[in-house]
């Protein structure tokens, strides 16, 4: 795990944060101290973001989460995940069901996505454009659109999660370049064998994000034995950063239950 970076704080049952595409674990930065007194907190960088090392090689993200958590002694553990973090926590739930006692996710169901509102795909083809394109500035600020969702503009976002958004974002890109290969190894039938997830799921998600994102985590919570969905408010993707207090509320009172 030396090419792995991770925060590791506070005591208690393990709960382990896993951001979203292209950001890091600083995206966590108003959930660890709130969690951290209760819980023993890990938030790792997945591999080729923020702190962590490129791919060598094809990989899986929910290996480097088993292999993370059983080389901390930390499982099972509750894992919460936002948008690609939440592919992530749900792959290593059908891959690795002994390492995992309940399951939060945000802004997405399985590894394995689909999208048909228009907005969505309009935004996703101009950011997979972009990034195609090497334009770093034009990537990063298609990205922010899908942050901002499709009800509001860039400036109803409160300007320091604007700035936080795109820090992490071109500190991610900055490590890759446009001609790369995609070395993540697919996790296969996500949606399929997602009904024999046995563990407990909170879906939390933001309540103007986009209506395809918010209809795959609905999904997945309908999908599995014990699974329920709440909305925060005034938040689109990332509603533990624009909203912390009810995220937290939200995923505090689920742990509470488990």
């Amino acid at each position: 795990m030396d090419d792995l970076f991770w925060l590791d704080t506070g005591s208690g049952r393990p709960l382990v944060l896993l951001h979203g595409g292209f950001l890091d674990h600083r995206m966590w930065d108003r959930q660890v101290p709130a969690f951290a007194t209760r819980y023993r907190v890990i938030a790792p960088d997945a591999r080729g973001h923020g702190r962590s090392a490129n791919a060598t090689g094809p990989f899986r993200p929910a290996d480097d989460v088993a292999g993370l958590l059983r080389h901390l002694g930390a499982g099972p553990a509750i894992l919460v995940g936002l948008s690609m973090g939440a592919a992530t926590a749900v792959d290593t739930a059908l891959e690795y069901p002994e390492l995992v006692s309940g399951l939060v996710v945000s802004g997405a169901g399985t590894s394995e996505p689909y999208y048909s509102d228009p907005w969505t795909v309009r935004t996703m083809g101009a950011w997979h454009a972009a990034m195609a394109s090497g334009d770093l500035d034009a990537c990063t600020e298609a990205f922010m659109l899908l942050a901002v969702g499709p009800h509001r503009g860039l400036g109803d976002v409160d300007a320091e999660v604007v700035k936080e958004l795109r820090d992490m974002k071109r500190g991610t890109l900055s490590k890759h370049t446009s001609d790369e290969a995609d070395p993540i190894v697919p996790v296969r039938d996500t949606w399929e064998r997602a009904a024999g997830i046995e563990v407990p799921v909170l879906a939390v998600n933001g309540g103007i994000d986009s209506p395809d994102n918010i209809g795959m985590a609905e999904r997945l919570v309908g999908t599995v034995k014990r699974g329920r969905a709440v909305s925060v408010d005034g938040a689109a993707h990332y509603p533990n950063m624009e909203r912390p207090d009810e995220f937290n509320e939200a995923v505090g009172g689920f742990l509470k239950t488990l």
